[in-house]
């Protein structure tokens, strides 16, 4: 169970939202104070598993041959094979749109060079650069579990967002994404919670509540 505060606030916000005609997202505003941004090693760049998902589709593809090719077609949203990579590397629009299409990617090894020279200005700023799949990865597990997963970056800014969930989930499996999601960030800030100046919950198109 979620703190009774957080789970309080997630009430609050969803109460507050107006009747919209699709299923409203729901993220963190986290705005920090007194940390230097301007050190990359001060910034938050994590993955977070959310215990309760997304609520939402999330897009996974792989960069690979072969038999890992065979294997992530099982479950991945869109596997590229290197013909199709040098395509995409001469196709900057092409490699945009595959880019913004899909939130996670994982690569064969031996392509991660050949990524980062074609495609790395595209996805290196988005921080899409694929994983490197290790031979003990069971590529389907990491996939399914990549669906679950957000990625919470602060770059130089100190204010940035993080997706908990929509508005159709339970409250209390939202209000348990949250707790992960602020107990993470807090551990990776230099100061704790005293890096934290506020943090707010909204829907998409709805006021914000503040939880901290």
């Amino acid at each position: 169970m979620a703190d009774k505060d957080i789970l309080k606030a997630v009430k609050k916000t969803l109460e507050r939202a107006p009747s919209r005609n699709f299923t409203e997202s729901l993220e963190l505003a986290i705005n920090l104070r007194d940390i230097d941004l301007s050190v990359p090693d001060k910034r938050v760049n994590e993955e977070i598993l959310l215990p309760h998902g997304r609520g939402k589709e999330i897009k996974v593809g792989v960069f690979g041959s072969g038999d890992i090719a065979l294997k992530a077609k099982e479950s991945a949203d869109t596997v590229i094979e290197p013909d199709e990579l040098n395509e995409l590397m001469e196709d900057k629009k092409e490699a945009r749109l595959l880019a913004e299409e899909h939130q996670f990617f994982l690569a064969e090894p031996k392509l991660m060079p050949v990524i980062g020279k074609g495609m790395g200005a595209i996805l290196g700023p988005k921080g899409k650069m694929p994983t490197p799949i290790t031979p003990n990865m069971d590529i389907n597990d990491t996939i399914n579990s990549l669906r679950n997963t957000i990625l919470v970056r602060s770059k130089d800014k100190r204010t940035f967002h993080a997706p908990v969930g929509t508005a159709d989930m339970d409250t209390e499996d939202i209000a348990d994404n949250i707790d992960t999601v602020i107990r993470r960030v807090i551990g990776e800030l230099e100061r704790g919670r005293m890096n934290i100046d506020s943090i707010y919950l909204k829907t998409t198109m709805g006021p914000a509540v503040r939880l901290m």
